[in-house]
C-alpha cells in the first residue's frame, strides 16, 4: 500500500492576485537547493487518521500557524514515489518570519556516527502563483493549477 501525505494550501489574496504560502525543507540535502525544492506544508498520516485533522497538524508543526478557515479539497496528486497527497486550499495569512517548525534528527556527516537535529523545515515565504510555480517541487505544481479555479476568481501575476 502506498504512503500518502495531507496539506494544507495557504492563500491570500495581494493586489487581485493569489499568493501563495511555501516551505522550503530544512537539513543539509536541501541547504543549496532553491528553484524546485519548495512545498506545500504537508506530511504523511496513518491508516485510519482523517487526513484534514492531519494536514492541519502538520501545517502548525512545520509553520507554528495555525489555518483555520473553509478547507476547500483540491484533486490529489500521485507522486513519481506512488505516494499521494493529499491538500485542501484555505485562504489565511501566516508571518514566515514567525516560523516554528519541528526537528528531526539524522547521522550527519554520513557514515560519522554523530546525530545531528535539523528543523523540518528551515524558512517559509509568500509567492505570486507565476514564482510559485518555479519555486514548488514539480510533483506538487497541479495543486497550485487547481487553486485559481477553486478560490473563486482567476490568478493575476
Amino acid at each position: 500500500m502506498s504512503k500518502s501525505s495531507a496539506g494544507l494550501l495557504l492563500y491570500r489574496r495581494v493586489n487581485g492576485g493569489l499568493h501563495v504560502l511555501l516551505v522550503h525543507p530544512g537539513g543539509p540535502f536541501w541547504a543549496t537547493k532553491d528553484f524546485g525544492a519548495w512545498s506545500i506544508p504537508k506530511g504523511e498520516f496513518a491508516p485510519g487518521e482523517d487526513p484534514l485533522e492531519a494536514a492541519k497538524r502538520e501545517f502548525r508543526e512545520e509553520t507554528g500557524c495555525g489555518a483555520e478557515g473553509d478547507y476547500i479539497p483540491l484533486a490529489p496528486l500521485k507522486q513519481p514515489s506512488g505516494k499521494i497527497i493529499h491538500v485542501w486550499a484555505v485562504a489565511g495569512d501566516c508571518d514566515p518570519s514567525r516560523l516554528q517548525s519541528n526537528t528531526f534528527s539524522i547521522e550527519w556527516p554520513p557514515r560519522s556516527g554523530r546525530m545531528r537535529e535539523f528543523p523540518e523545515v528551515d524558512r517559509a515565504a509568500w509567492f505570486p502563483l507565476a514564482e510559485a510555480r518555479r519555486r514548488i517541487v514539480r510533483g506538487q505544481a497541479g495543486f497550485l493549477d487547481q487553486l485559481p479555479r477553486v478560490a473563486g476568481k482567476e490568478a493575476g501575476p
